[in-house]
């Protein structure tokens, strides 16, 4: 019995694992439960996910990955370990390759942090591949052509923007902006607007169901939270146009770092994306309206991938059917 290969997208938000010959067989918070006073990992995962925030103050519910790099080592070695035994990929005498994605612009040490971990959680051999250039392929584009493609992945932690062409990346950017960030975006606005409190879930939720970057949308939706004044549980009714103006601001750095890649990509690539348009990844690509705002800004067609939260780990599941011509090429 041989070890099966792994893609894994070590997501901020999410962790996605892809087994060479099977498909996407987890998708998973990054969220680990831990108890204080033993330091035992309690819970991994939808599990400890579901503690965020509900816990008596021995148990801790950490998100070891910030920002698209590893915050916490061992938490992160912890997790991988919890998730890569879960496949049961391991052989009798051999261990699994794994390719793991990262955002463009992270340092040397923080790669070798993402290596060890994986290392450390049984893998025998670790490919890190960029994230943008890994959504690009498991959305569909050829990027192997000598034309442009541009993608924008937007994720919890970081939006990885980039333009591809012969394989590989010709300009990106990566910036701290994504999902995380519109999420304490929106607890901030409802804590200075109504003096109300609210956890990290409910701004989530009010972003999935009734958030908006653009003006066609006017949905209503009921939160619960803790008034700062009375300090009493107190119920109140947002609206989508007001979850628009608390997510302007960040929206804004987004296109502004897209319009910058577009500004540094060479004419002719700017060309052929004018004719392919942009295609957008990643959980944030679901936020609404979106794909209208970025068309509007960048005057160019934008397009949602047809799983964005997917593409990465779809992605690697390509990679990885080819993973000995990487190997050779560019890790050997």
């Amino acid at each position: 019995m041989f070890a099966k290969d792994i893609g894994i997208d070590l997501g901020t938000a999410n962790v996605l694992m892809h087994v060479r010959g099977q498909g996407i067989v987890l998708n998973e918070p990054s969220v680990v439960a831990i108890d204080k006073n033993t330091n035992k990992v309690l819970a991994v995962g939808e599990e400890a996910r579901r503690m965020v925030g509900r816990t008596p103050g021995n148990i801790v519910a950490i998100r070891p990955l910030r920002d698209g790099v590893i915050a916490d080592f061992d938490v992160t070695e912890s997790m991988l370990k919890y998730f890569i035994n879960k496949l049961n990929v391991k052989g009798f005498l051999s261990k699994p390759r794994i390719l793991i994605c990262c955002p463009t612009n992270i340092t040397s040490v923080e790669q070798k942090a993402i290596k060890e971990a994986a290392e450390k959680s049984g893998g025998k051999k670790i490919y890190l591949e960029e994230e943008p250039k890994v959504s690009a392929i498991g959305a569909g584009m050829d990027i192997l052509q000598p034309s442009g493609n541009m993608v924008v992945d937007i994720g919890g932690g970081t939006t990885d923007i980039a333009v591809l062409s012969m394989g590989d990346i010709v300009t990106s950017a990566s910036i701290k902006m994504a999902g995380d960030k519109f999420d304490s975006e929106i607890l901030n606005y409802i804590k200075k607007e109504y003096k109300l409190l609210i956890g990290e879930r409910t701004s989530e939720d009010i972003k999935v169901n009734i958030g908006t970057v653009f003006r066609a949308r006017n949905e209503e939706m009921d939160i619960r939270g803790r008034d700062m004044v009375t300090g009493l549980p107190r119920t109140l009714t947002v609206n989508s146009r007001e979850i628009e103006e608390a997510l302007r601001e960040s929206v804004e750095v987004i296109v502004q770092a897209a319009k910058n890649v577009l500004e540094k990509t060479p004419p002719e690539l700017s060309a052929d994306i004018i004719d392919r348009g942009v295609i957008l990844t990643g959980g944030g690509a679901l936020l609404h309206g979106i794909d209208q705002l970025l068309a509007e800004e960048l005057k160019v067609p934008v397009l949602v991938a047809e799983n964005p939260m997917d593409s990465v780990a779809i992605g690697t599941g390509i990679m990885l059917e080819n993973i000995d011509k990487i190997a050779s090429h560019r890790f050997a």
